[in-house]
């Protein structure tokens, strides 16, 4: 193991992840009651520009009205684009008026390390002036070539940064890419054409201790074809997806969360080394195939999520 090592630097359950337009105060209040592990309140993408506003004003309230944390979410905000003016009346707004309900905000289309410094170095000045005691994380929305480009760099952005999210929908306008649906697959391409993309952007993840969260799924009327899209993530390592709808929430509950066989597949593997570490051995045998350290680190990765998921149940149960 290399003498650099970065450990992860704030570990969330983070299976699933509700985006809720600001404009819609409805929907917001239907999404503490939700099964989501994480919540986006959007104020970009899903807000058109003469809503912009209000929808700022709908997110401010709902943060300090719902008890999220009560709820058992975690609350992120995705303020608009640095390249709007919308942006830092966002920032300066919401942090200034709720900021010790907010537990990220998402910064949209991060094409370069000085884009996180920004909002960072506003979010570090109105926390000290108001006296907020809790620290608001960032999470930087990889949706551009220039994003994916630097992405390594975007990594190691120190202080705040929780996550790195894979924004399909954009980064395929960015890249001219022939899309039939958003995150979908082009029946042209021969296998998955996102692939290259979400593997380099996760190994900057894992690489300087980043949670890695895979984007939307357009097709809200195809179960299937989202379920499809998030087990290539999770085969790749993704520990979550968003849903754009509330129907995909349970889904991609059901492909983050390790299954009864692999948790009992990683406890007998724990003790299977353990056994073996006894009997002063480095490697042992499990259902006929060889298993070592690597083995168990994997097999902890199981435990530790499915620690996590019932701590949250648990939570919500109280």
């Amino acid at each position: 193991m290399s003498h650099t090592l970065y450990n992860l630097r704030k570990a969330r359950l983070h299976r699933s992840e509700l985006a809720v337009p600001g404009s819609n105060p409805s929907m917001i209040e239907k999404a503490a009651q939700s099964e989501a592990d994480y919540i986006f309140l959007d104020l970009e993408d899903a807000v058109a520009p003469p809503e912009k506003t209000k929808a700022r004003a709908n997110v401010i309230q709902a943060l300090n009205d719902i008890d999220w944390r009560g709820a058992g979410k975690t609350v992120s905000v995705r303020i608009n684009g640095l390249d709007t003016h919308y942006m830092y009346r966002d920032v300066v707004e919401v942090v200034e008026q709720a900021g010790e309900k907010v537990d990220t905000l998402l910064v949209p289309k991060v094409g370069v390390p000085a884009d996180l410094y920004m909002v960072d170095a506003m979010v570090s000045q109105i926390e000290q002036g108001k006296g907020f005691k809790n620290r608001i994380g960032l999470e930087a929305l990889i949706e551009t070539s220039l994003g994916m480009a630097n992405v390594e760099a975007i990594a190691q952005y120190p202080n705040r940064m929780e996550a790195l999210h894979f924004g399909v929908a954009d980064y395929a306008a960015s890249l001219r890419s022939r899309t039939v649906v958003i995150g979908g697959l082009n029946p042209d391409y021969p296998g998955d054409q996102w692939h290259a993309s979400l593997t380099r952007m996760l190994v900057a993840c894992r690489a300087y201790g980043l949670r890695a969260i895979d984007g939307p799924f357009g097709g809200i009327d195809d179960p299937e074809g989202y379920k499809d899209s998030a087990r290539r993530a999770a085969a790749l390592g993704y520990e979550g997806k968003w849903a754009i709808h509330p129907s995909q929430i349970t889904l991609a509950n059901e492909i983050f969360s390790p299954t009864e066989k692999e948790v009992e597949k990683a406890e007998r593997t724990v003790v299977a080394l353990k056994e073996a570490e006894e009997q002063g051995k480095g490697a042992a045998s499990l259902d006929g195939k060889m298993i070592d350290a690597a083995s168990e680190r994997m097999a902890r990765n199981i435990l530790v999520t499915r620690d996590a998921i019932k701590a949250a149940a648990d939570a919500r149960k109280s």
